[in-house]
């Protein structure tokens, strides 16, 4: 192998490594910004909540129906939460998968590529 040829080797490992980090870096990015929608609905749903408790303290007539309204908001917020905790699960889930997605990929290639360089590899 001569000196240009070692050069473009390390020139081509390079670039490609550059190419890796930046798909990391948009796989990063598109994942947290799915993350931070599903956090800003579940601070959106605890903020609704609290209009409607505030609404319901000063509409209810007497205190055993502010309870009463207590209890069947609080039951609502429950069931909205496991249903949101399930969402986030499935998507950490999807997460999980694309990383290991792109680990798998970028493995690869670069054993690929390693190959290539070094052929008693």
């Amino acid at each position: 192998m001569t000196m240009n040829d070692t050069l473009n080797t390390m020139k081509d490992f390079t670039n490609k490594g550059m190419e890796r980090v930046t798909s990391l870096g948009d796989l990063n990015m598109r994942v947290f910004e799915r993350m931070t929608a599903k956090q800003m609905e579940g601070v959106n749903l605890l903020l609704e909540h609290g209009n409607r408790l505030f609404t319901l303290a000063t509409a209810a007539k007497g205190y055993n129906e502010y309870a009463k309204g207590q209890i069947e908001m609080t039951q609502d917020l429950s069931k909205r939460m496991m249903a949101e905790s399930q969402a986030n699960l499935a998507l950490a889930g999807q997460v999980r998968e694309e990383y290991q997605s792109w680990f798998v990929k970028n493995m690869a290639e670069v054993t690929a590529d390693m190959r290539k360089a070094v052929p008693s590899l």
